[in-house]
C-alpha cells in the first residue's frame, strides 16, 4: 500500500481544453474540481465528510429538542468543554497516522497538569515557568515512549498500556497519595475560563481570514509558477467567504451577553481557549501539510518498509511522533486543569483517553494509519462535545452518554474500514 499523501494534479499535456495551452496556464474549472472530488470520495477517500453530517445532523437533532442547545451560552460552553479533549486528539492524530497507538495519552496529561499544579502552588513558580515544566514532562514522556517502540521494537500498544498504569501511581505521588491542589494562578486560570474582549474578537477574525486568504492565493501562484492548474478563483473566493461568514456569525453570537447576571458579572467574548486550540491546529496543520516531516509521516503510516528503502529514517518519525502526542497531551492537561481550577487523581483519567481517540477517529483519521489530518481532531472533538452536551440537556445519564458515544465511534471505525476496502479493489 503507497502512503496515503494526495498528490499533486500531474502536469496536463498541451493543447486544446487543457488547462495549460501554449506556455499559458489556466485555472481548472469547477466542472472538473468537482469531478475530481467525487472520484475521490467514490474511490474511498471520504474525509471529514461523515464527521460533517454527523456534526451538522445532531445539532439540528438537539436544537430541535433542545432550544436551548442553539442559546449563546451553550456555544461558549460546547467550545471549552471540549477544548482539552481536542488538544490531546490533535497529538494522538500523528501516532494514529502511523499506525500506532498511545493509549496514555489521558493519563501523561494528567502527570503534566499536576506538575503544573503542584510547581505553582506548592513551589511558588511563575504561571510561565510551571507551565514551560508541564509541557517539557510531556516531551519527555513522549521521547521515552517513542524510544520503546522504535528503537527497543516493543509495540507501542504494550508500552502506552504499561504507560497507563505507571502514570496513574506517578499522579498519586506527585498529589500525594490523592491530595486536591488548588490552581490559583490569575493566567492559567484564564486560559479556560476568561473571554477575549468583544473588539479583540473582531480582530483575530479578520487576521485570521487574512492569512488564510494569503495562503490559499499564495498557493495558486506556485501552482501556476510550476505550470500545474490552479484552483479556480471562484472556488477560493468560495472557500474564503465561507471561512468569513461562519468565523463571523461564531464570534457575533460569542460577543452577546451570557451573564444570567449582568450586575454581578460580564460574560461576553470569544473564550480565550479558542485561539489556543486555533493556534495548535494551524501549526499541526502546517507541520503535516507543508513540510517534508509531514510528508514523511504519511509515507511511513502507508508503508513503512517502502519508506525506509525511500532513505526515510523511521525510528526518527516514530519517536517524533510520540513526542508530539505526549507534549499535546501536556496542553490538553493545562487546559484541563485551568477548566476544573484545581487539579486531582481523577484529571486525565475516566474517559479522558477514550474521547480523545473518539474524537481523532470520529473525525476521519485511520485507525490504519496513513490517513488523516489534525484537522480531524476539532471535527470529532465538536461531535463527541455535542452528544455530551446535547443529551446532558435532554437529562440522559452517564451510561447512556457513553453508550451513544461508542456507537458512533463504531460506526466511524466501520467507515474507514470500509472505505479502506472500496480504496484497494479500486
Amino acid at each position: 500500500m503507497t502512503a496515503a499523501v494526495a498528490p499533486e494534479r500531474p502536469e496536463l499535456p498541451r493543447g486544446p481544453g487543457n488547462p495549460r495551452k501554449n506556455g499559458a496556464v489556466r485555472a481548472a474549472s469547477l466542472r472538473s474540481v468537482a469531478r475530481n472530488y467525487v472520484d475521490r470520495v467514490r474511490g474511498g477517500e471520504l474525509g471529514a465528510i461523515p464527521a460533517v453530517l454527523g456534526l451538522i445532523v445532531l445539532c439540528v437533532f438537539f436544537a430541535v429538542l433542545r432550544p436551548v442547545f442553539l442559546s449563546e451560552l451553550n456555544f461558549a460552553n460546547l467550545l471549552t468543554q471540549g477544548a482539552g479533549s481536542i488538544a490531546i486528539a490533535m497529538g494522538l492524530v500523528f501516532v494514529l497516522l502511523l499506525g500506532e497507538i498511545d493509549l496514555s495519552a489521558g493519563y501523561a496529561s494528567g502527570v503534566c497538569a499536576a506538575v503544573l499544579a503542584v510547581l505553582l502552588t506548592d513551589h511558588g513558580w511563575p504561571w510561565y515557568g510551571a507551565a514551560g515544566a508541564a509541557i517539557l514532562t510531556g516531551t519527555v514522556i513522549g521521547l521515552v515512549l517513542g524510544l520503546l517502540v522504535a528503537k527497543v521494537g516493543i509495540p507501542s500498544f504494550v508500552v502506552t498500556l504499561a504507560a497507563f498504569l505507571g502514570f496513574q501511581g506517578i499522579v498519586l505521588m506527585l498529589l500525594k497519595e490523592g491530595t486536591n491542589v488548588s490552581i490559583r494562578d490569575a493566567t492559567i486560570l484564564a486560559v479556560a475560563n476568561n473571554n477575549l474582549s468583544p473588539v479583540l474578537g473582531w480582530v483575530l477574525l479578520a487576521v485570521s481570514v487574512g492569512v488564510y486568504a494569503a495562503i490559499q492565493l499564495r498557493q495558486s501562484r506556485n501552482r501556476r509558477r510550476r505550470g500545474l492548474a490552479p484552483d479556480p478563483l471562484t472556488l477560493l473566493a468560495v472557500r474564503i467567504g465561507g471561512l468569513a461568514v461562519l468565523g463571523a456569525i461564531a464570534v457575533h453570537l460569542l460577543n452577546q451577553e451570557r451573564s444570567r447576571n449582568i450586575i454581578v458579572d460580564s460574560l461576553k467574548g470569544v473564550p480565550i481557549v479558542v485561539p489556543v486550540i486555533a493556534v495548535l491546529l494551524i501549526a499541526g496543520t502546517f507541520l503535516l501539510q507543508r513540510t517534508s516531516f509531514g510528508l514523511h509521516v504519511y509515507a511511513v503510516g502507508g508503508n513503512a518498509e517502502a519508506a525506509r528503502r525511500a532513505g526515510i529514517n523511521v525510528a526518527a518519525i516514530r519517536i517524533s511522533a510520540f513526542v508530539i502526542c505526549s507534549s499535546l497531551a501536556a496542553v490538553g492537561g493545562i487546559i484541563a486543569a485551568s477548566r476544573g481550577n484545581s487539579v486531582d487523581p481523577n484529571t486525565g483519567g475516566s474517559n479522558v483517553l477514550l474521547l480523545a481517540v473518539g474524537a481523532a477517529v470520529i473525525g476521519g483519521t485511520s485507525l490504519f494509519g496513513g490517513r488523516g489530518r489534525v484537522r480531524d481532531a476539532v471535527l470529532g472533538g465538536m461531535v463527541v462535545a455535542v452528544i455530551q452536551n446535547g443529551m446532558g440537556l435532554m437529562g440522559y445519564s452517564s451510561g447512556v452518554k457513553y453508550a451513544v458515544t461508542g456507537s458512533v465511534l463504531l460506526v466511524a471505525a466501520g467507515v474507514d474500514a470500509l472505505s479502506r476496502r472500496r480504496a484497494v479493489q479500486r
